[in-house]
C-alpha cells in the first residue's frame, strides 16, 4: 500500500558564525535555535494526528539532526537518501555578500554568467528530477501512512515549482521555504490509471515562524 502524504521538511537553523555558504561541506550542524525549530516541525506533524510510517533524510549533518525529533516522536529509524541532498555549489566555503564577499570578487564573475541554469552549481532540472524520483520511490515503498523527507531549501523549492508548472529558474530571495517549514504532497488522480495520477502540493506550514526572528543564518542562495 503506497504512502498517503509526503511531507518535505526543511532543516532548522545551522550554526554558521562565519556566515559562509556551506552547501555540502561537513561540520555544519544545527544551532541551538535550529534544534528548537526542528522540534517545532516534529510537534506540528504530531499535532496533525496522521500516521507517519517512514522517515528519510539527506545525508548531511543538519538534516539528520533535524530528523531526530521526528524519529523520536514517531519511533522511526531514519534512512538516508543522497537524492534529497543539497545541490553542489562552486561558492561553498565563501561568504557571499558584504566586504570581501564572493559576489564582489571579479575572479568569481565567470560563475554567474547563467543564473537560469545556474552556472555556479547543479542545474535546476537535475535537482527537480532527482527529488521527484526520490519522492516517487518513497511513496511506492511505504506500507501506508505518511512519509517525511527532511531536505534543503532549494531542492524543496524545485519540487514546488515543478509541481505547479512554473519555470525552475527563479529569484532565490523569493523562495517560500522557511527553516523547518513543511511542504505536503499527495498523489491525486483516478486509482488504476497511472497516466492520470500525479503529485500535487496540498499544504505548506511554517511551524518555526515564531522562532525565525532570532535566526542569524537563514540559509545561503
Amino acid at each position: 500500500m503506497p504512502a498517503e502524504q509526503i511531507h518535505l521538511v526543511r532543516h532548522g537553523e545551522v550554526f554558521n558564525p562565519q556566515g559562509v555558504l556551506y552547501g555540502r561541506l561537513p561540520g555544519y550542524g544545527l544551532s541551538d535555535l535550529g534544534r528548537l525549530m526542528a522540534k517545532a516541525a516534529a510537534d506540528d506533524l504530531v499535532a496533525r494526528g496522521r500516521p507517519v510510517s517512514t522517515l528519510i533524510t539527506s545525508p548531511l549533518q543538519r538534516t539528520q539532526q533535524s530528523g531526530e525529533p521526528i524519529a523520536a516522536a514517531f519511533e522511526l529509524e531514519p534512512t538516508l537518501d543522497e537524492r534529497v541532498i543539497e545541490p553542489e555549489n562552486r561558492f561553498e566555503g565563501k561568504r557571499m555578500r558584504g566586504p570581501g564577499g564572493a559576489l564582489r570578487d571579479i575572479r568569481n564573475w565567470s560563475l554567474l554568467v547563467n543564473p537560469w541554469e545556474p552556472s555556479w552549481g547543479e542545474p535546476f532540472g537535475s535537482i527537480a528530477a532527482r527529488m521527484m524520483a526520490a519522492i516517487e520511490d518513497a511513496w511506492n515503498a511505504a506500507d501506508g501512512g505518511d512519509v517525511v523527507i527532511v531536505s534543503h531549501q532549494l531542492p524543496i523549492w524545485m519540487v514546488h515549482r515543478h509541481l505547479v508548472g512554473e519555470r525552475l529558474s527563479h529569484d532565490p530571495r523569493r523562495r517560500r521555504c522557511a527553516l523547518s517549514s513543511i511542504t505536503t504532497l499527495e498523489m491525486q488522480g483516478a486509482a488504476g490509471s497511472a497516466a492520470g495520477r500525479r503529485f500535487v502540493e496540498v499544504g505548506y506550514t511554517d511551524p518555526a515562524a515564531g522562532l525565525a526572528a532570532q535566526a542569524t543564518d537563514v540559509g545561503a542562495v
